[in-house]
């Protein structure tokens, strides 16, 4: 018989580098910047270690072991239905003594478990001295040194796991004050024979007392009212004793504990204002914050144009003169093959010199801890259109892809937020669409154009904001968000995370572009693009003003926003170069416009129908295609006038 392969579980409070601990040793599988929604859904692996198999799962971070938020419940399944044979709690070191409050939760379930002490070159210059032997000691569990980012103490953490699991030594938990203790083990002898055991009788019982605000104490209520009037008495106490409710005592108790061990373990001396904190003083300040912001995004898409502007034009050359070539053959596969050619040479020559540096600066960001403090800073603006805070860091999503954004809607507890977030991703240009207009509007009108229509969707997207905050009237709860240290990013993580990406793109966009090139080649070549061109001229050149031949482009661009890029060169017959020729600047701009808010591509569109449902998602497309027409014609209309 085959050997069970051991299964590990990495569990950690967001932020603590658990993700990056579990790429270092699993390889690149899952998002490694705990930017919310990005490991929601968990990420596993198996990994061989000195010729044994075993399977790694990562978790989404979460603060405790009472479930409040999607993300936790994920934790929670993990843990309790599928219990593993070891979990690995990873803890940001510089934060020891909030970190080791979950600690303590995980080690009251008695399962075998290493504590990894992650970022530790943070701590030392925080000022921080671990003991980590005392720590050992005290938590009855291994405790490993790492530094995630760098990849050091892997090594010593699966040497950790290899030996915790031979040994199978289960921890014992902690005790808590006297009164509490005493309460706790009255609930564990009056547990009902059949009342479900999580874990152990202990860790049952201190979860039934935090229970008092969860669905499961109505549960008790309406099941056996006499366990139920017991186990209020017990509350009762507590709360009488701390005049405070009782599921506040078990924090408060689990809090000093934590304390304690850490005064025990770790000596903290004066450390000096680090250039560091001082820059993150300056970025975070109320006034000149909102200055850095814009100064760093509007940097970073400059930054993408001077580096995606030189390279297009380069690598355009070689596929515009084989795409010339071709034009005097005038046979079905010499039209194939020109399809093909503009494929290719459109995913090469438009799309990678400006989609890779995005990926690059956007992974830069995240990493360094900065897009964080761009949520945080816009939190008080977001409330104004009526959004939640939580939503910003969605909309920084959506830059690179619409699709995870959507995912991440998951975490907003009111789905009010939840659906309006959603109806407003799809509004934000994602990394295809930024492709279009850095390749088109910043390459053929200038730089400071593209910027313009960035600062214009983001004044649209307010507006809108506001207007489905008097249909959508329920007010969205304050932000509470945790700011990450800011710290150097690893060049090896972002090329890694930037390599994901690129990947999905070679494996799944650029056969659609290339596919729809061609298929829009055939459709040329049998004339039936004519007829489509023709059913929708009183649309796109009656209202939009562009040219006929365009019509079919439109149509294409549902299924990847890139593909009307890419199509609206063979369809007009023309190069990069000579675009200017058949089509003004006015209508290059109504082009644009009406394929960055029109209806949202496939995948984000069934994406919204599988989250929020097929209302949400026909909302969604009438939405984007209202806004795309009439924005377009108002373009076309006032652009004429000038």
């Amino acid at each position: 018989m085959k050997d069970k392969v051991p299964v590990i579980v990495f569990v950690g409070q967001p932020n603590c580098g658990k993700s990056t601990l579990f790429n270092s040793i699993a390889g690149y599988k899952a998002q490694t910047s705990n930017f919310p929604g990005t490991t929601v859904t968990h990420a596993h692996s198996e990994v061989i270690w000195k010729g044994k198999v075993y399977s790694i799962v990562d978790l989404p971070g979460t603060y405790s072991l009472t479930p409040q938020e999607p993300q936790e419940k994920v934790v929670l399944t993990h843990i309790f239905k599928e219990k593993p044979d070891l979990i690995v709690n990873v803890i940001d070191a510089s934060l020891l003594c909030r970190s080791l409050e979950l600690t303590l939760e995980l080690l009251e379930l008695e399962y075998p478990m290493v504590v990894v002490l992650n970022m530790m070159d943070l701590a030392e210059k925080k000022g921080m001295t671990i003991r980590v032997e005392e720590l050992e000691r005290r938590l009855g569990v291994p405790v490993v040194k790492a530094i995630a980012i760098h990849g050091l103490g892997t090594k010593e953490l699966m040497d950790s796991v290899e030996k915790a699991l031979l040994t199978k030594r289960t921890p014992v938990a902690l005790q808590y004050g006297k009164e509490v203790e005493k309460r706790i083990q009255q609930l564990v002898k009056i547990l009902p024979e059949n009342f479900p055991i999580v874990a152990n009788k202990r860790f049952t019982a201190i979860k039934t007392i935090e229970a008092e605000t969860l669905t499961a104490d109505k549960f008790f209520l309406e099941n056996n009212r006499a366990f139920k009037g017991q186990l209020d008495r017990l509350r009762k106490e507590l709360s009488e004793w701390r005049e405070a409710p009782a599921y506040e005592v078990i924090s408060a108790e689990r809090h000093h504990l934590a304390l304690k061990i850490f005064e025990e373990c770790c000596r903290v001396r004066h450390a000096r204002i680090s250039w560091v904190e001082k820059l993150d003083n300056l970025i975070m300040h109320p006034i000149l914050g909102y200055f850095f912001l814009l100064l760093i995004f509007a940097g970073m898409f400059y930054l993408i144009f001077k580096i995606g502007s030189p390279l297009e034009t380069w690598l355009l050359k070689p596929f515009e003169t084989l795409r010339l070539s071709l034009e005097n053959n005038h046979n079905l596969w010499a039209e194939l093959l020109s399809g093909l050619v503009q494929g290719i040479g459109g995913g090469i020559a438009i799309v990678l010199p400006y989609f890779i540096p995005l990926l690059l600066v956007m992974g830069f960001l995240e990493d360094l801890g900065y897009l964080a403090r761009a949520g945080f800073l816009l939190d008080s603006f977001m409330h104004r259109i009526g959004l939640h805070g939580k939503s910003v860091p969605m909309f920084i999503l959506g830059f690179g892809c619409n699709v995870p954004a959507i995912m991440a809607t998951r975490i907003l507890e009111s789905k009010r937020d939840r659906i309006v977030t959603a109806l407003l991703i799809p509004f934000i240009p994602c990394a295809a669409r930024t492709t279009i207009i850095l390749s088109l509007v910043a390459f053929l009108l200038g730089p400071w154009w593209a910027l313009g229509f960035y600062l214009f969707n983001l004044l649209l997207i307010s507006f809108l904001a506001l207007v489905l905050k008097k249909i959508f009237k329920l007010s969205s709860p304050g932000l509470i968000l945790e700011i990450p240290s800011l710290k150097l990013p690893s060049l090896k993580n972002i090329w890694q995370k930037t390599y994901f990406n690129l990947e999905e793109f070679v494996k799944f966009a650029w056969p659609i572009l290339i596919g729809g090139s061609i298929f829009l080649s055939f459709l040329s070549f049998v004339k039936v693009d004519h007829i489509i061109n023709a059913f929708l001229s009183p649309f796109v050149s009656g209202l939009l003003g562009l040219p006929q031949s365009l019509g079919v482009t439109l149509v294409f661009g549902f299924l990847r926003k890139e593909l009307s890029l890419l199509m609206m060169f063979q369809a007009l017959g023309v190069g990069y170069q000579q675009l200017l020729n058949v089509i003004t600047k006015v209508q290059l701009l109504v082009f644009v416009v009406f394929v960055n808010f029109f209806i949202p591509c496939l995948s984000t569109l069934v994406m919204i129908w599988k989250e929020l449902g097929r209302r949400i998602a026909l909302i969604s497309i009438g939405l984007n295609l209202s806004v795309a027409v009439v924005v377009s014609f108002l373009i076309r209309v006032i652009f004429s006038l000038l």
